[in-house]
C-alpha cells in the first residue's frame, strides 16, 4: 500500500487490512469485500479466504460495509483494493445494482471481480459468481415449515432482507413455493405475497432488526403459526419476540445459514429448520479464481453452484434432512 494510500485509509470506511503474507514481486494480490466484518458467516467468508491465500501464496486485503445495505462502505473498499494493487476482487454485494459501477470500473481496468454469495443484478455484471442456489434454499426451508405445521393453518410472517436484493427475493420467493404457494420465479427480483403471508418485514440480516421485526408482525397478528427468516440472526431475533410473547412453541421458525450457532439453535428448538450453507468453500475457490486469473490470465465465468443442504432438529417423513450432529460438523465449513 502506497503511503499515500496509508494516510487515506484511517479517513475512510471500511477499513482495509492485509493478510499474513508479506508482499513480494509478483504476489497475486487479491481484494474480498464483504457485506460486514461481525455477522458469523462473513466471519468465516474471510478466514477461509485467508487460509486459501496463505496456501497459494496470494496476499490478501479484506474489506467491509458498516452494515448490509452499506453499498458506498463497498465501494469505498473496492476503490482502495486496486490503488493498492489488486487485480483480483471477490464481493458478497450488499446492493445488487448500485454496486454495478463500481463493478464496471474496476473491470475496466483489468481487474478480475467474482461475486461470492450474493449476485449482482443483472448476474452479467461480474466476470463470475460463486455461491448458493438460495432458491432452493428457499424451498428446503419451505417443504419443511409445511410438513411440520401439519393441519394447522398457514398464517405466515417473512422476515425478508432488504428491498430488491436478489438473494433475499429467492430465499423468500423460494420459500414460498416450497411451503406450496403460489410464487415467482427464481429470475424475480420482487418478493410474492399470498394471502397466507400476514406479515412482512425487512430485517437486514440484523438480530436486534428481526426481534423488533417480529414484535411488529405478532401485534399485527398474534395467531401466526410459521415465521420464515432471512438468516439465523434474523432468526435469533425472532425467537426472542416469541419466547418473550409466549409463543416459541406455537410457531415453525425456520432460517437459512447453516452456521455453528445457527445450527446449535436447531439443536435447542429455537429454529425448527434452517438450510446450510458452505461460505469457506466459496472463499477458497474465488481465491483459487483469482490467483489463476493473476498467473495465467484466465478468467472464470457462469456460476458455481456450492451447494445447500437441510438441517433440521426432527425429521420428517418425505423431507430429506440432516441431522445437527451432521450439521455441526460441516457449519461454514466444506459441503
Amino acid at each position: 500500500m502506497s503511503l499515500r494510500l496509508a494516510a487515506l485509509v484511517p479517513l475512510l470506511a471500511p477499513v482495509i487490512c492485509a493478510g499474513a503474507v508479506p508482499a513480494a514481486a509478483q504476489q497475486p494480490i487479491i481484494g474480498l469485500i464483504t457485506k460486514t466484518e461481525t455477522n458469523p458467516y462473513f466471519v468465516m467468508t474471510r478466514d477461509g479466504a485467508r487460509a486459501a491465500a496463505r496456501a497459494r501464496g496470494a496476499r490478501l486485503l479484506t474489506g467491509a460495509g458498516k452494515n448490509d445495505g452499506d453499498n458506498a462502505g463497498q465501494v469505498t473498499a473496492m476503490e482502495n483494493m486496486i490503488a493498492a494493487g489488486a487485480r483480483a476482487i471477490l464481493i458478497t454485494v450488499s446492493d445488487a445494482k448500485a454496486i454495478i459501477p463500481a463493478i464496471r470500473k474496476a473491470r475496466a481496468k483489468g481487474v478480475l471481480v467474482v461475486a461470492l454469495d450474493s449476485p449482482t443484478d443483472p448476474l452479467s455484471a461480474t466476470d463470475a459468481f460463486i455461491g448458493t442456489d438460495n432458491y432452493k434454499a428457499g424451498m428446503l426451508i419451505g417443504s419443511y415449515a409445511r410438513a411440520a405445521l401439519g393441519r394447522r393453518p398457514a398464517r405466515i410472517a417473512t422476515l425478508d432482507l432488504l428491498p430488491g436484493h436478489p438473494v433475499g427475493a429467492q430465499r423468500h420467493n423460494g420459500f414460498l413455493k416450497g411451503f406450496g404457494l403460489a410464487a415467482p420465479v427464481a429470475s424475480v427480483n420482487t418478493l410474492g405475497r399470498p394471502p397466507e403471508v400476514v406479515c412482512m418485514a425487512d430485517s437486514y440480516g440484523d438480530q436486534a432488526k428481526g426481534q423488533t421485526a417480529m414484535e411488529n408482525c405478532l401485534q399485527k397478528n398474534p395467531e401466526i403459526t410459521v415465521v420464515y427468516t432471512i438468516n439465523e440472526p434474523t432468526a435469533a431475533g425472532a425467537f426472542r419476540a416469541l419466547k418473550a410473547a409466549g409463543k416459541e412453541r406455537q410457531v415453525v421458525l425456520v432460517s437459512v445459514d447453516g452456521g455453528c450457532q445457527g445450527v446449535r439453535d436447531v439443536a435447542s428448538g429455537a429454529i425448527a429448520a434452517t438450510a446450510q450453507q458452505y461460505p469457506a468453500r466459496m472463499a477458497e475457490l474465488g481465491i483459487a479464481a483469482g490467483v489463476e486469473f493473476v498467473t495465467s490470465g484466465k478468467r472464470p465465468s457462469g456460476y458455481t453452484d456450492t451447494g445447500v443442504a437441510l438441517i433440521a432438529g426432527r425429521a420428517l417423513p418425505e423431507i430429506e434432512s440432516k441431522d445437527v450432529k451432521a450439521g455441526l460438523a460441516s457449519c461454514f465449513g466444506r459441503k
